[in-house]
């Protein structure tokens, strides 16, 4: 059964336009992307699908030479399937496979600009360095990520619910049955994570045990790519990163807690390699002075997160062992708790702020603490607002709690941010005496409703 993805709008419409460029689709094994274009594939007269892994012999096409005229028909003669401009979807898996196919794919566009063409694969980020120049204006890139809390949603069949969240706002907040039907709902997609089998197993079972299965499938799956890298490092130094980023999630990143007597600059590179494959997610520093946020960026002092809370659990088992207390307080902790212990809500908080963007452009996350010897004072995401920096803060409890936040927001004279939590629906204005009285406001925003958090117009479905 297909389960309803975000980029399936995007797709739809770039399959819709009159003058299209090919597609490359990027992002990080396992998160769903054959299957998108499958599904899109249903909607054209004819599909065809060339895996460059399994049939290998289509590499030999683009061997030869990148004339995409001679190409096609010599493919259509291949697979026994019509290749037809405007009625025939080509689909390129793991064209990694195959560095001359990807640079063949700027010459669809010039000469067969009516044919629709995708192309995705595994480790794509790494072939791509070797091809700098591999179509610059010609072809277009979608990301891609786990499946976020809505689309869990609507592979659970929650439309109703979606639908009365979606009319809840911080002057009407919901009705305490549906505001704690969706907590529980968020406290199992913290443990499933969205990567779609893992997802997929959740609605046919409702067994945890049976997603986990999948999860360590996952893992081993990224694992076993590690000597694949097209640099060279040592796949146990991977593992161990990998690892060890779980423990580390949402926090500075310490390279020397890495475990094994690695250098600095080699578990860097293996932190670095993990970020291009899309396992990793980097959190950079900025002073948060204006925008663009990235202008003030420091690279040196970074979080990290992984791609998918419920592979996150898992690796915490590989590292630390039994993490069913972990699962149980996930699906009992009190919401205080939930969110203000441990990294899982910040972390999920900040997934859910990356997947909602548009998938057309490739996006950053950012954040802000104060470099002052022994300071603890940090805010959790920094993100951009009707041209002002806006802090998205992952916390619960009350205004006295929130003192990084109120001394930010003075600083940088701010009167505005958001506290994401379990909490519903909400808002309150906090009285500054130390500025003159200010009136600042604060949103609370649902960690289950940061879809509805509107970011800025772009954000939005296209």
């Amino acid at each position: 059964m297909y389960y309803e993805r975000i980029i399936d709008s995007y797709l739809s419409e770039w399959a819709a336009r009159p003058v299209h460029k090919p597609i490359l689709l990027r992002g990080a094994r396992q998160v769903g992307k054959s299957t998108a274009v499958q599904h899109l594939g249903e909607t054209f007269k004819y599909y065809v699908e060339i895996n460059l892994e399994k049939q290998a012999s289509y590499k030999d096409l683009f061997m030869r030479d990148l004339n995409v005229l001679n190409i096609i028909p010599q493919m259509a003669a291949m697979c026994g399937k019509p290749i037809v401009p405007n009625e025939t979807l080509l689909f390129i898996d793991e064209i990694q496979e195959c560095p001359e196919a990807i640079m063949a794919l700027r010459y669809f566009k010039e000469d067969m600009p009516d044919l629709h063409v995708i192309a995705a694969g595994s480790l794509l980020e790494f072939v791509l360095d070797d091809i700098p120049t591999f179509g610059v204006g010609r072809i277009h890139s979608m990301y891609m990520s786990p499946m976020t809390f809505d689309e869990f949603l609507l592979a659970n069949g929650e439309h109703l619910l979606m639908e009365a969240r979606s009319k809840a706002n911080s002057d009407a907040p919901l009705p305490a049955p549906l505001h704690d039907k969706l907590v529980g709902l968020i406290r199992t997609f913290m443990l499933v994570g969205g990567m779609p089998e893992a997802v997929s197993r959740w609605v046919e079972t409702k067994d945890f045990l049976q997603c986990q299965e999948v999860q360590d499938d996952i893992i081993a799956g990224y694992e076993a790519d590690f000597p694949k890298y097209k640099k060279k490092v040592d796949p146990q130094l991977m593992i161990a990163t990998m690892k060890n980023a779980a423990t580390q999630a949402t926090k500075k990143f310490i390279y020397s807690r890495v475990p094994g007597e690695y250098k600095t600059a080699e578990v860097k590179k293996a932190l670095g390699y993990l970020v291009k494959a899309g396992i990793l997610i980097p959190v950079t520093h900025t002073n948060g002075n204006g925008l663009p946020l990235g202008d003030e960026a420091d690279e040196s002092i970074r979080k990290i997160l992984l791609l998918d809370t419920g592979l996150m659990l898992r690796l915490l088992n590989m590292t630390m062992g039994d993490t069913s207390v972990i699962t149980t307080q996930i699906l009992t902790a009190s919401a205080a708790d939930l969110v203000n212990k441990g990294p899982l809500a910040e972390m999920l908080a900040g997934l859910e702020l990356l997947h909602y963007l548009t998938p057309n452009l490739h996006h950053e996350l950012y954040y802000w603490m104060r470099q002052a010897k022994n300071s603890t004072a940090e805010i959790d995401y920094l993100l951009s607002k009707d041209l002002k920096v806006l802090p998205f803060e992952v916390k619960a409890g009350v205004q006295g709690g929130m003192k990084s936040l109120w001394n930010f927001m003075r600083e940088k004279n701010l009167y505005r941010a958001v506290r994401c939590s379990l909490e519903n629906f909400g808002k309150f204005d906090y009285i500054d005496t130390k500025a003159e009285d200010s009136v600042r406001q604060v949103v609370i925003c649902p960690l289950y409703a940061i879809s509805q958090f509107t970011l800025g117009e772009k954000n939005k479905r296209e």
